[in-house]
C-alpha cells in the first residue's frame, strides 16, 4: 500500500491548493483576511484531511469521517470559487479549470467512501 503521497486524492488536492493559492495573489488586497484566506485554508484542508484520512485508514469509520471532512472542505473550496467568479477575480476559464478539478477531487473521494477496503480499512 504506498504512502498517503500515493493517492490519487492526495495529489488532485495539493495540485489544486496550488493552484488556487497562485491565482489568489492577484486577488485585491482587501480580500487577503476574508476571500482569500478562506479559499485557501479550505482548499488546503482538502489536502491534509486526504493525509489524516489516509493514517486513520485502519479504523473504517474513522477513515470514513476523516473522508467526508475531506468532501465537506472541497465543497467549501466550491463555494468560495462561486465567489471569486462572481466577483470578478477570476475568469470563467479559470473558474472551470480549478471547479472541475475540485469537482473530479469529489468524485475521487465519494468513490474511496464506498470502498474503503481498497485503500486499507479493514
Amino acid at each position: 500500500m504506498g504512502t498517503y503521497k500515493d493517492l490519487l486524492l492526495y495529489k488532485k488536492s495539493f495540485a489544486l491548493a496550488m493552484e488556487i493559492f497562485n491565482v489568489t495573489k492577484q486577488f485585491p488586497k482587501e480580500e487577503m483576511y476574508s476571500l482569500t484566506d478562506q479559499i485557501r485554508r479550505s482548499s488546503r484542508s482538502v489536502n491534509i484531511c486526504t493525509v489524516e484520512a489516509y493514517r486513520k485508514r485502519i479504523y473504517p469509520n474513522h477513515f470514513i469521517s476523516k473522508l467526508t471532512d475531506v468532501d465537506m472542505e472541497n465543497s467549501e473550496t466550491q463555494g468560495w470559487l462561486e465567489f471569486s467568479k462572481a466577483c470578478n477575480y477570476i475568469t470563467e476559464e479559470v473558474y472551470n479549470k480549478l471547479y472541475n478539478l475540485s469537482d473530479e477531487i469529489g468524485r475521487i473521494v465519494q468513490y474511496m467512501i464506498s470502498n474503503t477496503e481498497k485503500f486499507g480499512a479493514k
